[in-house]
């Protein structure tokens, strides 16, 4: 067992990485014990792992008050799933003294997370990832967030979690589809972050693709370094954070335009990866054979790197609402160099289009808008 932690003040927690992590009851730390607990999940991975959390929250002295399964999904992040937990938690008539347990990936520690930041005004909760995405990324740092039609992650909060459990040993039950989508994420890390690691990917991916016990484990706590560093210096993402969201601008609006499920958030990163670097070429100085290398690592790793049919004028459109735009306009992250990336605004519009176009399959005359 590894732990990294997320160091924030009275806020810091610990982030708990290692096979069998969620069935030991000392990491859920004394926040079950402090109250009642609503357990979070979605059918498929309450399936899988329920029965073992409630198991381990039992021996830290607590028993789950109200268990809410939201579909599985993207979909899930919305408005009515949000109500239906809100109708659980007062049903069971949970108070400030409650925690909620996030059992699962992405969506549902999204979900749970922005749940517990507003039920009366803000409870603790607990993240346990059981995908790779979740792992590297989306469990830690506190953004937690629900989707509108105009934007992907547009209604959220900013809550930092009591503790991360993210046991490796889960990933071994994850589609592979999943387990690519995961690695997206850690291959963005490396190039914003930390040229070392995109050296490690690109000699080591059949392991990490294989499974290998190890390989996942050092990703998962690598990536939980490099973003614990990163949210400490700048917990709401006011400057250096916003380097996290390598490929994400491009990425969002591919969620969004091809609706929300059709790709997984770490399929529209890759593409979107593929499409800022070809903009860091043209834009910020990028080497073409460095750009050559986000897109042969992603290829690599069985992920797309061409968007899908979508107009120019559509990804502009969605990539309006980016949250990292600034007085009306869109900021991009982009690479200058492997391993450092930075925030660029007034980028000439005409080269965003020439990339998109380059890495996107002409839109069908109906999409065209």
């Amino acid at each position: 067992m590894e732990t990294v932690r997320v160091v924030l003040g009275g806020r810091s927690y610990p982030i708990h990485i290692g096979a069998g992590a969620l069935d030991d009851a000392a990491l859920y730390g004394p926040q079950p014990g402090a109250g009642r607990v609503a357990v979070i999940s979605n059918p498929v991975v309450a399936g899988l792992y329920l029965a073992r959390v409630k198991a381990a929250l039992a021996r830290a002295g607590a028993e789950p008050a109200v268990e809410v399964l939201v579909e599985d999904g993207e979909q899930a992040k919305s408005w009515a799933s949000l109500e239906r937990v809100f109708d659980a938690l007062l049903g069971a008539r949970l108070g400030r003294d409650s925690v909620i347990v996030a059992l699962g990936g992405g969506v549902v520690g999204d979900l749970a997370g922005f749940a517990a930041a507003v039920y009366q005004r803000g409870i603790p909760f607990i993240q346990v990832p059981t995908t790779l995405l979740a792992q590297v990324d989306s469990s830690v740092g506190g953004k937690t967030a629900v989707n509108h039609a105009r934007g992907k992650n547009m209604i959220g909060a900013f809550h930092q979690p009591a503790a991360v459990i993210a046991d490796v040993g889960a990933l071994g039950t994850l589609p592979e589809r999943e387990l690519r989508a995961g690695i997206a994420e850690v291959i963005k890390h490396g190039f914003a972050l930390d040229a070392d690691l995109v050296a490690w990917l690109e000699a080591n991916m059949a392991r990490l693709l294989a499974r290998e016990a190890d390989a996942l484990a050092h990703v998962v706590r690598r990536s939980c370094e490099l973003k614990a560093a990163v949210v400490a210096a700048d917990e709401r993402e006011s400057g250096r954070r916003a380097l996290l969201n390598l490929g994400h601008t491009f990425g969002h609006a591919i969620e969004a335009g091809a609706g929300y499920g059709a790709w997984l958030h770490g399929e529209a990163v890759a593409a979107g990866m593929v499409m800022a670097a070809e903009l860091s070429v043209r834009a910020a100085g990028l080497a073409p054979a460095d750009a050559a290398r986000v897109r042969a690592l992603l290829e690599q790793a069985g992920l797309p790197v061409r968007g899908p049919a979508m107009a120019p004028d559509r990804y502009l459109e969605l990539m309006a609402l980016d949250k990292k735009a600034a007085r009306g306009r869109t900021r991009f992250v982009l690479l200058e160099r492997v391993g450092q990336a930075a925030v660029h605004a007034d980028v000439d519009e005409r080269l965003v289009r020439d990339v998109i176009a380059a890495a996107s399959p002409p839109a069908p005359a109906a999409a065209a808008r």
